[in-house]
């Protein structure tokens, strides 16, 4: 991906849409472009949470590590979604797995220049908070499901 390129890709991302052409130059500059392969690992639970990630082309899933080693399927992001921010924004380790399912290319931002976006510009920090809100939103349905497949706790 070249830097036009880059700068296109951003711009089509809600967080990032209303930056001004400086800043989404500058975030353009600094990201760094990686692919993965299928089932290839971004990062894993537990590992620093120093960058968000934007993908641009292809899938990843999301996956809770069970202290069985089982996993629990969190969610599939694809084409402009972000992850990585809980993280960043938080400064607090990686909260899942997150693997590539099939080819993978994604925008890799340093958490310092994410959060100096965001923080700098109320319409970023707005898109930003819509992010996180769908997501709990997303998680809270999950969450009634699961409760109603489960039986009903026996109390003595």
């Amino acid at each position: 991906m070249n830097y036009n390129e880059a700068v296109s890709v951003l711009r089509t991302i809600p967080v990032f849409a209303t930056l001004d052409s400086p800043s989404l130059k500058l975030l353009a500059f600094s990201s760094s472009y990686l692919s993965f392969e299928d089932g290839e690992a971004l990062c894993h639970q537990g590992d620093p949470g120093d960058s968000v990630f934007v993908v641009y082309e292809g899938e990843v899933e999301v996956s809770l590590v069970l202290p069985d080693n089982g996993r629990i399927h969190l969610a599939r992001l694809g084409r402009n979604d972000i992850l990585g921010e809980m993280a960043v924004i938080c400064n607090l380790p990686r909260t899942a797995d997150v693997h590539a399912c099939g080819p993978l290319k994604v925008l890799k931002i340093e958490g310092d220049v994410f959060l100096q976006l965001v923080t700098g510009n109320p319409d970023a920090a707005h898109g930003m908070m819509r992010v996180l809100a769908e997501r709990l939103l997303r998680f809270t349905e999950q969450y009634e499901q699961l409760r109603r497949c489960m039986p009903d706790p026996v109390v003595p």
